[in-house]
């Protein structure tokens, strides 16, 4: 399997078709036939190879990205529940760095004082099967599963066989509405005593206990549920009328007063050593528990604080499941090579000897950055007990489920005495130009990254940056793909955007045309020519992200683009702001949704008097479309609308700059924050969801009958 550092574009976005597909498949499997075909392990590497890809190519992201998503959809064999409170997942951690960055972001995101003890819960991952309660006046109305995430299945009647699940709570404090949220799962003991006489039986046995609870659970007969020794861990809450306690832990605490079993190695905690120390506690008495586990779950206790902290697409910032280790294999790190990429980023690559973990043959590994190498976290902690990694050095290797293998650690006993320690280039390998660590000048923390200072004099960067502004969220010039774009490099005629425009014209007088050079004939020739015309004229936002500008993906040119309506006032902004004060900086930094990273990147790309040159050069080629002002007025300004099915009287194009010229923000998938949906013929999945959370439909004589003409 190829490298995500690897990936074309064209490839990324293949990749992204086949893991949206592969990883539905598997969902349905594991949440709705209770029959997984793969490991937890090889389901995570699924999700996070579409996580990696996601992350280098954020402009390929799907409106069916699994990132999107939880869980499955419901089969039409139950009754639907719509869970008040959407019943997310949780983001991974698979190693102890991964758990001090987590609590590294949690702190910078609520600016908590440094040296002040922030508290955390820790509990072990049931591997069961999630199930939502929801009691009135203290009594068991409905039980619900996770579904995708949005619906689930109701399986009250199974429900209430299980004997940890009380039919009335009982003690104090007990809400009015009160969602109890947890797992249910089979003990192995009994597991084993249940297969044990489906054999006696003359019956097929059960491949694992998580699967023969979910699958008792959802039975049609509860007499079946009920014969299966099911068990219940209460560990969360949804809907609720008014919450009892004021923290995560005394919620739980709660909850056993109320007459649930909860989890007795839960606990809480102030730093993240004391995090790490349950972890292992834990791990350790993994195989003794008469339950599967498999990870710890580490959650911020103070509920205001989790209220802060919010949620990011599929997944509780407050909140993070530390899984246990897969499988490691131990190999030899032959080389280290520097990789410099489009936005000049240094990023180093270790060459591995390969070997085979978990399945897959590994032969290269990321290495991040200088600090990571010489074995420095983030939080300036060491994160390898053998240090540095050197070349030469035999080094443990792990998936964790992820595909971008890591190092785990590296064996120093079997290190030459030859071996000396990595020297990062402070030069760019590609341009010679100098490399540097750029410093924040407000917080004044220097990057962990070091990046080429050379620009479009710098060859892997100008090969990159070609390659991203022909990408089609920018430019999209048919026949002119990354291949062409280091063909047309390497001989000397395209070293720029710019060059682009002036490709025909010079070719006229090369004595090497292009219809003469491999790959290309007059046919093919005149057709990237006829391409290259037809781009000449070109939207505001595709233009401004076709640039490149660091940290200005396709969502912030277009943020940009709606706000300064050309490309005149763009610029004269961009210059204006170039001191990073004043009134024009002022109002870029107020842009909603653009932050002041975007905003600093935006301005200093501008200042820089190469690529200002090269942008100067492409406007006097291209003439940009200006951004109609959104009209506040309309009966749509302000909501969130979504397009499906097959639109007749319009593009899915025309109908996405309608609706954002009319002021309403258009979402590529459905969610309780949709104000209106508009189904074309053959509207599926989007429309049934819709009608599912009450959102307002239409049919596009409906959208024109609202909004008007086209």
């Amino acid at each position: 399997m190829k490298d995500v550092m690897d990936l074309t574009a064209d490839e990324a976005a293949e990749e992204l078709a086949r893991l949206a597909a592969e990883i539905v498949k598997h969902d349905e499997r594991y949440h709705g036939d209770d029959a997984p075909t793969i490991s937890d392990a090889e389901y995570d590497a699924l999700r996070l190879r579409n996580k990696a890809i996601e992350e280098r190519f954020p402009d390929l992201i799907r409106e069916d990205s699994p990132s999107k998503s939880v869980g499955s959809t419901v089969q039409s064999k139950f009754e639907k529940i719509t869970h008040v409170v959407p019943m997310l997942s949780l983001d991974n951690a698979f190693n102890d760095e991964d758990v001090a960055d987590f609590v590294g972001r949690v702190k910078r995101f609520l600016k908590w004082p440094d040296g002040e003890a922030l508290a955390f819960t820790a509990e072990p991952k049931i591997d069961g099967l999630s199930l939502a309660l929801r009691y009135e006046n203290g009594k068991l109305v409905s039980a619900a599963t996770r579904g995708d995430g949005a619906v689930g299945e109701n399986v009250t009647a199974n429900a209430k066989t299980i004997q940890d699940i009380p039919q009335n709570l009982i003690g104090e404090n007990i809400p009015e509405v009160m969602e109890v949220r947890g797992e249910v799962y089979l003990g192995k003991s009994d597991f084993m005593a249940l297969n044990k006489r489906m054999e006696e039986e003359g019956k097929p046995v059960y491949v694992n206990p998580r699967n023969t609870a979910a699958g008792s659970l959802r039975q049609l007969d509860s007499s079946i549920t009920a014969s299966r020794p099911l068990k219940f861990f209460a560990y969360a809450w949804g809907d609720v009328s008014a919450l009892p306690s004021s923290s995560q832990f005394a919620m739980v605490e709660q909850f056993e007063a109320w007459g649930f079993s909860i989890n007795p190695l839960m606990g809480r905690f102030e730093n993240t050593a004391e995090l790490i120390e349950r972890y292992r506690l834990i791990e350790e008495q993994r195989s003794s528990l008469d339950y599967d586990i498999d990870g710890v779950v580490y959650k911020v206790d103070d509920l205001a604080l989790q209220s802060r902290l919010g949620f990011v697409s599929r997944s509780p910032r407050w909140a993070i499941a530390h899984k246990f280790p897969a499988e490691l294999a131990t190999t030899v790190l032959e080389k280290i090579d520097i990789v410099t990429g489009r936005t000049g980023a240094l990023s180093p690559v270790a060459r591995l000897t390969p070997v085979t973990v978990g399945g897959v043959v590994v032969s290269n590994v990321t290495l991040h950055n200088e600090d990571y190498i010489a074995g420095i976290g983030s939080n300036g902690e060491p994160i390898r007990a053998g240090g540095d990694l050197r070349e030469g050095d035999t080094v443990t290797v792990y998936r964790a489920g992820d595909v971008i293998p890591k190092i785990l650690d590296v064996d120093v006993s079997k290190r030459g005495d030859g071996a000396e320690r990595f020297e990062f280039p402070e030069v760019c390998n590609s341009c010679g130009s100098p490399a540097v660590r750029e410093t924040n000048e407000k917080s004044g923390k220097v990057d962990s990254v070091r990046r080429c200072t050379g620009g479009f004099i710098c060859p892997a960067q100008a090969v990159e940056g070609l390659k991203h502004f022909v990408s089609r969220n920018a430019f999209d010039i048919d026949g002119f793909g990354e291949k062409q774009a280091e063909a047309f490099y390497e001989w000397g005629m395209v070293m720029n955007p710019a060059d682009i425009f002036t490709l025909q014209e010079r070719d006229a007088r090369s004595l090497t045309r292009l219809e003469n050079r491999d790959g290309f004939g007059k046919t093919s020739a005149n057709k990237l020519f006829r391409a290259i015309q037809d781009r000449r004229l070109i939207d505001l936002h595709r233009f401004i992200f076709g640039l490149g500008i660091r940290h200005v993906g396709e969502g912030n040119a277009k943020l940009f683009a709606r706000h300064y309506q050309t490309i005149e006032g763009f610029l004269a902004a961009m210059d204006a702001s170039a001191t990073f004060e004043g009134e024009a900086w002022d109002e870029l930094i107020n842009i909603d949704g653009i932050g002041e990273t975007a905003a600093r990147a935006a301005v200093a790309f501008l200042s820089d008097p190469q690529r200002r040159s090269v942008v100067d050069s492409l406007l006097e080629n291209v003439t940009t479309v200006p951004v109609e002002q959104a009209d506040t007025s309309s009966p749509v300004a302000g909501k969130v609308v979504v397009f499906t099915g097959s639109l007749e009287k319009m593009t899915r194009d025309e109908a996405k700059a309608m609706a954002e010229r009319l002021g309403a923000k258009v979402a590529g998938s459905v969610s309780g924050k949709t104000d209106l949906l508009v189904a074309g013929p053959g509207a599926g999945s989007k429309l049934k969801k819709a009608v599912e959370l009450g959102v307002e439909t239409t049919d596009e004589d409906g959208w024109f009958a609202l909004v008007g003409p086209l």
